[in-house]
């Protein structure tokens, strides 16, 4: 007060103008008098220019208060000097000076009332100081006339109510004493109830209130007491911490977390939790796996103990692998399910104690709970990938210590499925796709697979080679589904199923289905139902003969004989109008009647027609697409597998029935060039020709012949010679179309298995189905052509048609005996068929190909007899074409195909006979499909009659130059 005092005085009351140069902070800069200032105003004003002018002062005058302004100015003079530029330069300053200085006024002008009223508040405030010193006189007066009026008596009093007061505080502390003292009982007692947060609380009082008479020499030992008291409880909490790892608890885990709160250490908490999970984890697999490795040694051995993990997944039996596998994921679900129901914990945890607080101290509570949460929280999440790699690890150790290559096909599967389930699992618990896991199952499912694979090929040759092509009856309804190895691709489809069975459909569970976490949250597991034996079903597929019931055979003969008494027009009429249906689907009357000639399927419902071997190889497709569905990762193998199974059970038919050398002579394109190039291929790369007795090269390598299967052999029982059977006509046709039934469900398959190959492999399957699969029903025509070859006779009917005199001067009405002999043939040929047709039935594309292969043949037999002519008159090709005539009239009514094959190639051939030399000529350019002596006969016979022997010689050459590319 007296400084202010002082410095009011010192100072005393000026104008504002007059304490306007005490104020002024910037040194250096003169404050322009009342003359300037009255100057600065009555000059004419221009604010843009006088802006301009303070814009164009160096950036360095306005740095700082020490800036030495003379100094600058002095360093920037030129070393030679002109006394005009300086001056100019000067008068610029004294402007820039002028624009400042009016600048500086206006400012003080405008600030000049605001600093008036500052100075009175200033005047209030010194009038108040003055008073206040006055009353503070007066105060000390009148305290030092009160000290002088008290008495000893009073102080006296006084002194000894403190006395009072500092007995009562002692007692007090006493009592305190005498209950800390007391402590350590009931701390004992809630250690062994497990009332750990209680426990820890009473501790901390204790230490409180130890600290607060720590004074007193009987407490400095209780202190150090409670102390180790409160380490005892925490090494007490720690070890209820680890328990919670394999059999969580919420109150127990509540408690816990509760204790670790009150003693400040829930950072350090999480991270012993951290600590126990991978504890557990490596205890609980070294003890499963050791129980069953000693259990499977019978004794006591020791030596187990002292083993490492990965060396202990060795001993494993093959027997004991499954159950122990399964134990093994068991536990750790136990664990993993630990570690989830401890997040959500934390997450509830966190929702309850997010109300926000308005108290200081709470507040700042608060935000160091933030804090502890938010560690916890990244702690959990970033553990989650830490466990899960653990567990893979420990399972990866597990199915790498074991030569699956052995193993059961069943028993495989139940492995793969485990290990699905735990890789869905891990989907769930961490969002991981389990690359360790699928790296080691990959590994083993390959080296597996591959064994698996061979054995299969081999099983499937030896099924052929024994295969007696008999018809295998099966309902008509028969469906791939209702075999038990695809009754996975049902349940994969079927939201109702079982969580066991939809192990490899999908790692995410769909909407409305709960997680693995979910369903068992309180009981159960998800790996128990490998424990439970599976149920038993049922096959209902096969049929007691070809017909689903006696009715129906009974009824079907009856329409068939009551048949006969149609006329033979009413039935061609109806024929003609359904030319060219699709194959029957029932044997109802009608349709019985309008497919009589040339449909064999009458006695025989439309089951499908396949053998054993054909329903061996669908299972094995089925086997794989299991195994395939469970492990995607080797999807592409398993589908090459089973693409190799089509391959070999595709050449294998080949082989057996169709392959023959007169292919090559016929001309009728029996093999496609996409047909032949899938047989080559399937040759190279899957038939082991080295082991067929043929020397292909000296230096094939041992893995590859390892890849590659011997050429099948036809059983000795199954007769192609014989005339009477049509040339095992029967067993072609089940050869042939249980090839084609297996292309079918091939076919029905393409959509799931392309779901399941990845995108860069996706054209090998796509080739595979257009190259392989779609030639299947190709093989009808080189399969059936050897029949129809061998079926009719052919060479009678050259030498019939060589003794026939073409030569004739006089049209014919009689056609000749040949016709007859082979339109008998072809009723015989009939005949035979439904006899084969009684034991197998015979679908209509089968007969279609048969009557056109026999069509055909004989067609180009009657152009090879009328080119063996060596004379020929008009007549006579009249005769021919009645000849040919008859005979497409009477075959008419032997078959409803439509139209006759290779009709025009005679009716042309012959109709050729009247052509004139140009048009012969030109005929002989466009048609390439006559042979060359055809065409060199044709010119020949009409030398004499409308061609000389020049045109003759020319025609022949032409024929020449077609021939020449050829050679």
């Amino acid at each position: 007060m007296q400084k202010i005092k002082s410095l009011m005085a010192r100072q005393g009351l000026k104008s504002p103008q007059e304490s306007m140069a005490d104020l002024s902070p910037v040194e250096n800069l003169r404050i322009p008098s009342k003359e300037e200032l009255r100057e600065l105003r009555e000059q004419p004003i221009d604010p843009q220019a006088e802006q301009e002018i303070i814009d164009s002062i160096e950036e360095v005058y306005f740095s700082n208060d020490s800036f030495d302004m003379v100094q600058h100015e002095l360093e920037k003079l030129p070393p030679e000097l002109n006394l005009q530029e300086l001056e100019e330069y000067r008068d610029k300053l004294k402007r820039q000076q002028a624009a400042v200085s009016k600048k500086v006024a206006d400012l003080i002008l405008e600030k000049q009332p605001a600093y008036v009223k500052e100075l009175e508040r200033v005047t209030a405030l010194q009038t108040n100081l003055q008073l206040a010193a006055v009353i503070c006189t007066n105060a000390r007066r009148q305290l030092s006339m009160a000290k002088e009026g008290f008495t000893e008596a009073s102080l006296g009093l006084l002194s000894n109510q403190r006395r009072r007061q500092l007995l009562t505080g002692l007692l007090k502390s006493l009592r305190t004493i005498k209950t800390l003292q007391r402590t350590d009982v009931r701390l004992s007692e809630m250690l062994e109830e497990e009332d750990y947060p209680g426990a820890i609380q009473l501790c901390l009082e204790c230490q409180k209130a130890a600290s607060t008479f720590k004074h007193y020499s009987c407490i400095s030992e209780l202190n150090s007491k409670l102390q180790d008291t409160l380490e005892q409880i925490e090494e007490q909490l720690d070890v209820a911490l680890s328990k919670t790892c394999k059999h969580f608890d919420v109150s127990h885990y509540t408690k816990v977390q509760l204790a670790y709160t009150l003693l400040g250490k829930t950072q350090t908490a999480m991270d012993q939790l951290h600590m126990h999970f991978t504890q557990a984890i490596h205890n609980t697999v070294f003890q499963v796996v050791l129980g069953y490795v000693e259990l499977c040694a019978g004794n006591a051995d020791t030596k187990f103990q002292k083993m490492q993990y990965k060396d202990l997944c060795t001993h494993i039996t093959m027997d004991s692998y499954i159950p122990c596998l399964t134990d093994l994921c068991k536990a750790l679900w136990e664990v993993m399910l630990s570690y989830h129901r401890t997040m959500q914990w934390h997450e509830e945890h966190d929702q309850h104690e997010t109300t926000p607080t308005t108290d200081g101290a709470a507040a700042a509570e608060s935000d160091e709970s933030v804090v502890d949460r938010s560690y916890v929280k990244k702690k959990l999440e970033h553990g989650l990938t830490r466990i899960w790699q653990d567990v893979q690890l420990k399972v990866k150790a597990y199915i790498l210590g074991t030569d699956m290559s052995n193993f059961k096909y069943d028993d495989f599967i139940v492995v793969l499925d485990v290990i699905s389930r735990l890789m869905q699992v891990g989907e769930e618990f961490c969002g991981s796709k389990s690359e360790v896991l699928q790296e080691s199952i990959k590994r083993q499912s390959v080296n597996y697979f591959k064994n698996y694979h061979r054995a299969r090929l081999e099983e499937l040759r030896m099924f052929l080679e024994n295969e007696t092509w008999e018809h295998c009856p099966v309902k008509s309804n028969f469906n791939i589904a209702q075999l038990h190895e695809f009754k996975f691709m049902g349940q994969c489809r079927s939201p109702s199923i079982s969580p066991s069975r939809h192990a490899g459909s999908s790692t995410s569970p769909a909407q409305g289905e709960l997680s693995l976490f979910q369903q068992y949250h309180q009981e159960g597991n998800p790996f128990e139902m490998h424990a439970e034996q599976k149920e038993e079903e049922t096959e209902d597929v096969l049929a007691s003969n070809g017909y689903e019931s006696d009715e129906l055979e009974k009824s079907v003969y009856q329409d068939y004989d009551s048949d006969s008494d149609v006329p033979e027009e009413l039935k061609q009429d109806f024929v003609d109008e359904q030319t060219g249906d699709a194959p029957l689907k029932s044997a109802s009357r009608e349709t019985i009647r309008s497919k009589k000639k040339s449909d064999y399927n009458l006695n025989k419902t439309n089951a499908p027609i396949l053998t054993n071997t054909t329903l061996n190889v669908i299972r094995l497709v089925g086997k794989y697409m299991q195994m395939m569905n469970i492990l995607k990762p080797i999807a592409f193998d398993v589908i090459h597998c089973v693409s190799q199974l089509f391959d070999y059970y595709l050449y294998a038919v080949y082989t057996f029935f169709g392959r023959n050398d007169m292919y090559e002579s016929s001309g009728l394109g029996l093999i496609s060039s996409r047909l032949r190039t899938t047989l080559n291929r399937i040759q190279e790369n899957l038939i082991d020709m080295e082991a067929a007795g043929e020397n292909v090269t000296v230096h094939s390598a041992a893995e590859d012949r390892k890849e590659k299967v011997p050429s099948p052999h036809l059983s000795q029982l199954v007769v192609l010679t014989n005339s009477g059977t049509l040339y095992g006509l029967a067993q072609r046709v089940v050869a042939t179309e249980s090839l084609v039934f297996l292309a079918e469900q091939f076919e029905s398959l393409q959509s799931h298995l392309d779901t399941m190959m990845p995108a860069a492999k996706k054209p090998f399957l796509q080739q595979f189905y257009s190259q392989t699969v779609s030639t299947a029903s190709e093989l009808r025509k080189p399969i059936y052509w050897i029949v129809a070859a061998k079926a009719i006779d052919y060479e009678q009917m050259l030498l019939l048609m060589s003794g026939v005199k073409w030569d004739i001067r006089e049209i014919m009405s009689q056609h000749n005996v040949y016709v007859d002999v082979l339109l008998k043939e072809f009723e015989q040929f009939n005949k035979r068929l439904q006899d084969v047709s009684r034991h197998v039935r015979i679908p209509l594309p089968v007969s279609n190909v048969l009557w056109e292969h026999c069509i055909r043949l004989a067609n180009r037999t009657l152009v090879e007899g009328y080119a063996n002519v060596k004379k020929c008159s008009n007549e006579g090709r009249a005769l021919m074409q009645l000849d040919f005539q008859q005979f497409l009239m009477k075959l008419e009514k032997l078959t409803d195909l439509r139209p006759i094959p290779d009709k025009e190639f005679v009716e042309t051939y012959i109709k050729a006979y009247y052509l004139t030399e140009n048009d012969m000529e030109q005929f002989i350019k466009n048609h390439r499909e006559y042979s060359m002596k055809q065409l060199a006969n044709l010119v020949n016979v009409c030398l004499g009659s409308h061609i000389n022997k020049k045109a003759r010689q020319k025609l022949l050459a032409a024929i020449d130059d077609i021939d020449r590319p050829k050679r």
